[in-house]
C-alpha cells in the first residue's frame, strides 16, 4: 500500500470518528512508517482556565487514536482493532495555546494483536510531552455492523 493511500484512508477514518470531530483531531501525516495526528489548542480541552493547561483526557484520546489508527499503516485492509491496553507516561505538561502532535507506529503485528508505541510533542519531537505504548486486538471482519465504517475508510459510498 502506498503512503498516499494510507494518508487518504486515514483522513477519511478520522473524519468519521465523533470524538475526533469534537476535539478537532486531524491527520497531520500518515505513511508506512507511522501516523501523526494533531490536537489543536482550544479552551474546550483545557483542564484549568487559570493556567491554560490541556486536560490529560484530551491527550489520552489523541494518543489512543494515533496508536489505533497506526494499524492503518501496516494492515493491507481495514480491520476493527479495539484497544486492549494503553499506557501513557507523562514527561511534562503541554504548553498552553499550542497544538499537540501525536505520533504512533506499529512495531509488531501478530495474528491476534498489534503492538504500538509513540509519543506526544509540541514543537520538538525530541522533547516529548508523553510516551505511549498500546496493544490492539485484531477483530478483522468478524464484527457485524462494521462494513459501513470499512466503506468509509476505503472511500466507497454506503
Amino acid at each position: 500500500m502506498t503512503d498516499n493511500l494510507i494518508l487518504e484512508r486515514s483522513v477519511r477514518f478520522v473524519s468519521a470518528l465523533r470524538h475526533c470531530q469534537v476535539l478537532g483531531i486531524q491527520v497531520h501525516d500518515a505513511g508506512s512508517d507511522g501516523m501523526t495526528l494533531l490536537l489543536p489548542y482550544s479552551l474546550d480541552i483545557v483542564a484549568d482556565l487559570q493556567t491554560g493547561v490541556i486536560h490529560g483526557g484530551a491527550l489520552t484520546s489523541l494518543m489512543d487514536t494515533a496508536c489505533g489508527m497506526a494499524t492503518l499503516c501496516v494492515l493491507p485492509e481495514f480491520e476493527v482493532c479495539p484497544t486492549l491496553d494503553l499506557r501513557i507516561d507523562y514527561m511534562h505538561q503541554a504548553e498552553p495555546h499550542k497544538t499537540v502532535f501525536g505520533f504512533a507506529q506499529c512495531y509488531r503485528v501478530t495474528k491476534d494483536v498489534i503492538f504500538t508505541r509513540g509519543y506526544a510533542y509540541q514543537d520538538d519531537p525530541q522533547q516529548p510531552i508523553a510516551h505511549v505504548v498500546g496493544t490492539f486486538m485484531r477483530m478483522g471482519k468478524r464484527l457485524k455492523g462494521t462494513q459501513g465504517l470499512g466503506s468509509v475508510i476505503k472511500g466507497e459510498q454506503a
